[in-house]
């Protein structure tokens, strides 16, 4: 019998990289299966960031942010993965000293044995603080040996633009010279780029005014570039002196560039010296196509530049270039909005003829454009064409017809074409059946007014919110109001009523002198128990003002604060005139504090008139010169204004020196003799009123008024 084998002890593993694992770490990967696995990189935990206290706006500081700025955004871990270790560790400097550049920066970086302008061009690729780049930029500048190259100084300004100094940016080129390193076109290039990427053209300009001062000459490509972006920005005279530079330095234009200048003169509205540099064009053989031509009427069209369009389009013609659908399309929908639907017929014709296919939305503005025109036999012609071509007519289309039959009072074939867009399924809205719901109001056919109602309902619609935007749009014209109302009569028969119509309908009768008629709606609006919003008390205290019923006004008032709400600034200014008039001047002045508290915009009156109060300190001389600056504001002196003369003078000056003021408004006729009579009854009531109530206070500080009511005297009652 054999002996038996003994089995010999397993191999340790070793951690070696062929066998497989070995212990992972955060800098170090973890490597499955050998010599040709894949590499997985660890990530470092992330502890949750603590939760946020809610906002106490009691608790706010404004000049928390100012005393205390956020440190600079700390780069994620993915803009460090392909940095090399030594900028890897240039970055860790950075982080431990929290992004703020000291002693402590400066003991790390001094531990490098040396630096290299590639090693700082790295490290600024990926900084985001602008502060401590150019700190660093520096300190690699002072190291013994050091010379920045083009790399370091480009990735400076790349970061320094990047991070809005881009005002610094440009004074690179200075720097650059001053160290030994003449820019050369490409710093300046750099430049101009991240100004005309941000739409600076006036610092593109002052870049390449530099450039020239540096004795340096744009190639074709950067003066197209610099031209394009003074474009843009609108900036063309400067763009012109640019081209007349680029022909002094006799470099031959390309097709681009004049294609910028062609854009920016069409923008302007030059057409004669577009047509010349188009001219100039074709004698350097630079013919422009189709899509030039097109980008010439588009922008044409959109400054309403007509004529300038179709003389583009005779150019195009005679270069011998063939139009394309986005051409036609283009000038035909600039000819019909601009009220040349006939001229955009006949284009459109020519296209039928081409056999090129012609869109719905090319039918759709020719249709618009004859119902402006009156022509409602074309549109309903080109409806009937574009049915015939297959093509499904939509609201855009549908619209303006119903709206042109509506015009022609020809409502009852608009109410068949409102039919087809239900039966179609297009969902029509309020623009839909406003105009039939507007005829039918005119005509007095609220049997039909009403029916429609009632299908608008069906299909969905919010009728008491359409009724509301109908009455704003019919009262638009004033004197459609009282066909507003009349309407509105027959239609609370049915049940159809909201607070907002109510609202509507009492600013319209206000606005049309009507104010007897707003309240009594408004009195109707309580009966019916509706419950009055702040807009409806707001209309109120306006008109009750107008009827010199200040009383019910100041209740409309009282009834708003109570709702927690702000009156209007129209009803602020009409309550406070009101109670001017009536000598209630001390309501009045709160008034004013307490709308100029409460609204985002008050009155300039309102702001003028506290102005004047504190002026009146200082006396009539001071105050005179507040007066002079409201007429140079257009603002003349009113019965607040003038109010707030007699409060600031009785408070803190004397009867004389209001009446110093008043005299002065008389002799620059700012004032008539009648009105200062009115204002001195006023000042000199108002000055007994406040002694009456400064006797009547001492007498209660020294407890005499119950002997003055044994007396039977009645002074305390008031």
């Amino acid at each position: 019998m054999p002996p038996k084998s003994v089995p010999l002890p397993a191999k340790p593993s070793k951690p070696y990289f062929f066998y497989g694992h070995r212990k992972p770490s955060q800098n170090r990967p973890v490597v499955y299966g050998g010599l040709f696995s894949n590499r997985q990189v660890l990530k470092p935990p992330q502890s949750p960031l603590p939760p946020s206290p809610p906002f106490d706006l009691r608790k706010w500081d404004p000049h928390h942010l100012s005393q205390n700025p956020s440190p600079p955004p700390i780069p994620t871990p993915h803009q460090h993965s392909k940095l090399s270790p030594i900028a890897r560790f240039i970055i860790d400097a950075f982080r431990k000293s929290q992004y703020t550049w000291g002693p402590s920066v400066v003991f790390e970086l001094n531990k490098l044995r040396r630096v290299t302008a590639s090693l700082v061009a790295e490290v600024l690729k990926v900084q985001d603080d602008p502060i401590l780049a150019s700190k660093f930029f520096h300190w690699a500048g002072k190291q013994k040996g050091f010379k920045h190259n083009f790399a370091s100084y480009n990735a400076l300004a790349y970061c320094l633009n990047r991070n809005g100094r881009f005002r610094v940016a440009d004074q690179l080129p200075e720097l650059m010279d001053s160290q030994g390193k003449p820019p050369t076109e490409k710093q300046f290039e750099i430049l101009i780029r991240m100004h005309a990427d941000k739409n600076r053209g006036q610092r593109v300009y002052y870049v390449y005014q530099k450039m020239k001062n540096f004795g340096i000459k744009p190639r074709v490509f950067l003066y197209n570039r610099i031209m394009d972006a003074l474009v843009k920005t609108g900036y063309l005279d400067l763009a012109l002196s640019v081209y007349e530079d680029f022909r002094g330095d006799g470099l031959a234009e390309e097709s681009i560039t004049f294609m910028i200048l062609i854009k920016g003169l069409c923008k302007a509205g030059k057409v004669d010296e577009m047509l010349e540099v188009l001219g100039r064009m074709r004698e350097m053989f630079c013919k422009p196509d189709v899509f030039a031509y097109t980008a010439m009427i588009k922008i044409l069209v959109s400054k309403g530049n007509l004529d300038g369009c179709l003389r583009v389009w005779e150019e195009m013609r005679r270069d011998g270039v063939e139009p394309d659908v986005m051409a036609y399309v283009t000038l035909v929908a600039g000819l019909c909005k601009g009220g040349r639907v006939q001229r955009g017929y006949e284009l459109f014709k020519e296209m039928k003829k081409k056999g090129i296919l012609i869109e719905r939305v090319t039918y759709g503005v020719l249709i618009e454009g004859f119902v402006k025109d009156g022509k409602l036999g074309s549109a309903c012609g080109l409806l009937k064409d574009l049915i015939d071509s297959g093509y499904r007519a939509d609201l855009g289309i549908y619209n303006p017809l119903i709206e042109g039959m509506c015009d022609v009072k020809l409502i009852d074939r608009a109410y068949k074409l409102f039919q087809v867009t239900v039966q179609e399924g297009l969902e029509p809205g309020f623009a839909t059946v406003k105009p039939m719901l507007l005829a039918f109001a005119e005509m007095r056919r609220m049997s039909d007014f009403c029916k429609l109602l009632e299908q608008m309902q069906k299909l969905g619609f919010s009728v008491n919110d359409d009724l509301s935007k109908f009455f704003s749009f019919v009262v638009e014209k004033g004197e459609r109001t009282i066909m507003a109302v009349r309407v509105f009569n027959e239609l609370k028969v049915k049940g159809y009523g909201s607070v907002l119509i109510y609202n509507i309908l009492m600013g319209a009768l206000h606005k049309t002198g009507k104010v007897k008629q707003a309240l009594s709606l408004f009195q109707e609006m309580k009966d019916l128990n509706f419950e009055p919003d702040s807009s409806t008390y707001s209309n109120a205290i306006i008109c009750y003002v107008e009827d010199e019923n200040i009383k019910d006004a100041c209740i409309c008032h009282n009834k708003i604060i109570e709702m927690s709400c702000v009156p209007s600034i129209d009803a602020y200014y009409s309550l406070t005139n009101g109670l001017c008039k009536i000598g209630e001047i001390d309501a009045a002045m709160m008034l004013v504090r307490d709308c100029l508290g409460n609204v985002t915009n008050g009155p300039m009156e309102f702001k003028y008139a506290l102005t004047v109060l504190h002026a009146c300190k200082s006396g009539a001389e001071k105050v005179m010169e507040v007066l002079d600056e409201m007429m140079q504001e257009g603002l003349p002196p009113d019965n607040i204004i003038c109010s707030a003369i007699i409060s600031g003078m009785c408070k803190y000056r004397t009867i004389e020196e209001a009446r110093k003021v008043f005299a002065n408004l008389r002799t620059r006729k700012l004032l008539t003799e009648a009105n200062v009579i009115v204002y001195d009854e006023l000042l000199i009531e108002y000055m007994e009123k406040k002694a009456a109530d400064l006797v009547l206070s001492g007498l209660k500080f020294f407890g005499l008024e119950s002997k003055l009511k044994a007396k039977g005297s009645t002074l305390l009652s008031r």
